[in-house]
């Protein structure tokens, strides 16, 4: 469990310059979208790096879920749930890893997720897009903080115990 913790604050401090390489992709290539909307190469581009920014933060969800709250949620809507899991204090084992507010935000990421993994790239709008692409910049500042507490809080109780 010690180690595990560790490994675990290693992992989501690694996993922090991919997402920003995700976010950093969206916000570069989205005044090309605006410039030259009949370009679908760049709004294939927005949309694909939204979808890695939130499967990677749902990757680092699952490791947490998974390993120190000891349960992954299941079902149809494990995606929603994990995520509504994470906003949510874990009584004796966590704190909340995001805030209610990240939470709704990324939740409207997953469900552009959902649509990018069952729909044509063709299908999406630039104007559906938008709202993520203006809120981006906000919910990953609020994020790297967010993640960064919560991996400092896995190092802290993973050193606690192996002081003990």
């Amino acid at each position: 469990m010690i180690h595990l913790f560790l490994e675990l604050a290693e992992r989501i401090r690694g996993e922090i310059p991919n997402l920003d390489r995700a976010a950093q992709r969206v916000l570069a290539a989205w005044p090309k979208v605006m410039r030259m909307p009949e370009e679908s190469a760049y709004l294939d581009s927005v949309a694909l790096n939204l979808h890695g920014f939130y499967s990677g933060l749902e990757r680092l969800f699952e490791l947490i879920a998974r390993h120190v709250d000891g349960l992954l949620p299941g079902g149809e809507m494990w995606h929603r749930d994990l995520l509504h899991r994470m906003t949510q204090e874990v009584d004796g084992i966590r704190p909340a890893v995001i805030s209610q507010e990240s939470g709704k935000v990324l939740d409207e990421l997953r469900r552009f997720r959902h649509l990018v993994r069952n729909v044509y790239t063709m299908s999406l709008s630039p104007e559906k897009m938008a709202g993520l692409v203006s809120a981006l910049p906000a919910l990953w500042s609020t994020l790297q903080a967010e993640l960064g507490a919560f991996a400092d809080f896995l190092e802290a109780a993973g050193r606690a115990h192996q002081r003990e």
